[in-house]
């Protein structure tokens, strides 16, 4: 299972895909296991890896097991072979593999963006592991315009010589996802997206051929997603989407809460775009009120 500890709390683990690729995750709270809560599996952006759930994961990982998952091509997974292999399916997959490795049985899921795609899809096809989940500015229905501004720059190799330039260059470019953002919180989001490459250079943390099959209309999710969401009805669910969000349009959010039932709550976090960090003390208090829920669900036999 898990391979080291960090200083910072976590374990590293590994597992290995069905086509051979090494992936890998960020296991908090380990020692929750068998305590009778599910653990947490996050997922995830698109150019985003597990280092982005760390304040989160640290925050729960007194009370619960905590599983930050690197998709194929992010962090310290493995990079594909073939980049037609960069897709929700193969994620799911993927996910699976993980599960049988690690023997999870039900689990909570945290999905943001495309994480929040492969939640819903997990849903569809292991409903009856599903606990609770957490849906990140995502949902059936993605906004054309978001879409469009991601495929302008995923894929797009970026180099800096210090984390300063990294962060400064993030904050050019997502001051108006993250207005009110300190310097510190964008060298904090630059050591999350970036790493330092060999030559002392600073760049992004994915296999730039992830853009690959975003960029073929239609691949971004799979087929309907409306019924896929259906799969989570019933189940506690926090649909949390950022005030300024050119990705989940408040029409879509609602639409979600209506066929996700009465167990399900809506957050929007103002001044925020795509998407939301999870750290806004509106969205870490329904988190927790999410997590109350889960925790008062009887065990099934």
């Amino acid at each position: 299972m898990a391979d080291r500890r960090n200083l910072s709390g976590y374990q590293d683990g590994y597992w290995w895909s069905n086509d051979g690729l090494r992936l890998h995750y960020r296991e908090y709270g380990a020692a929750h296991a068998g305590n009778g809560r599910p653990p947490i599996l996050c997922f995830a952006g698109l150019t985003r890896n597990a280092r982005d759930y760390a304040a989160v994961a640290e925050r729960l990982s007194a009370d619960w097991r905590v599983i930050a998952v690197d998709f194929r091509g992010r962090g310290e997974s493995a990079y594909a072979a073939d980049p037609m292999s960069y897709v929700p399916l193969t994620y799911l997959q993927d996910v699976e593999a993980l599960f049988e490795h690690l023997g999870i049985g039900r689990f909570v899921a945290f999905g943001t963006s495309l994480g929040g795609i492969v939640t819903m899809l997990l849903a569809s096809a292991e409903r009856h592991r599903i606990a609770g989940a957490l849906l990140n500015d995502v949902g059936p229905e993605l906004d054309p315009a978001g879409l469009a501004r991601i495929r302008s720059y995923v894929g797009k190799a970026t180099w800096y010589p210090t984390w300063m330039h990294a962060a400064r260059a993030l904050a050019e470019s997502n001051a108006e996802v993250y207005p009110r953002f300190s310097v510190e919180d964008w060298l904090a989001m630059a050591k999350r997206l970036y790493r330092l490459n060999t030559a002392g250079r600073i760049v992004l943390d994915y296999d730039m051929k992830i853009a690959e099959p975003f960029r073929v209309p239609g691949n971004e999710a799979g087929p309907d997603m409306w019924r896929t969401l259906d799969a989570l009805a019933g189940k506690p669910v926090l649909v949390v989407r950022g005030g300024t969000s050119d990705i989940l349009s408040a029409k879509s959010a609602d639409a979600m809460l209506l066929r996700l039932g009465q167990r399900a709550e809506l957050v929007t976090v103002p001044d925020r775009g795509h998407a939301p960090t999870l750290e806004e003390p509106a969205a870490a208090a329904a988190i927790d009120r999410l997590l109350e829920k889960v925790a008062a669900e009887p065990t099934p036999a």
